[in-house]
């Protein structure tokens, strides 16, 4: 999957794992690694993907993303 941002990326893996029925719920202790194209791994706990989603927005671009990203979870 691509993505063009870290949290973006996080829940794209998020929703990939509820496809199949694998529930990675926001209050554990669970980290994803997410891998950029220049091989730089990012680890980002999965409670912090939630509260990003939950922030407020910049831009309307932002809040066009958030709102996609919400209705994969």
């Amino acid at each position: 999957m691509e993505a063009e941002g870290l949290y973006e990326a996080a829940v794209l893996g998020l929703a990939a794992f509820k496809k199949n029925d694998i529930d990675l719920s926001p209050d554990g202790l669970h980290t994803l690694d997410v891998e950029v194209r220049s091989s730089i791994t990012h680890s980002v706990p999965v409670r912090k993907v939630y509260q990003w989603l939950q922030q407020g927005v910049r831009t309307p671009k932002e809040a066009v993303l958030k709102e996609r990203l919400r209705a994969l979870l």
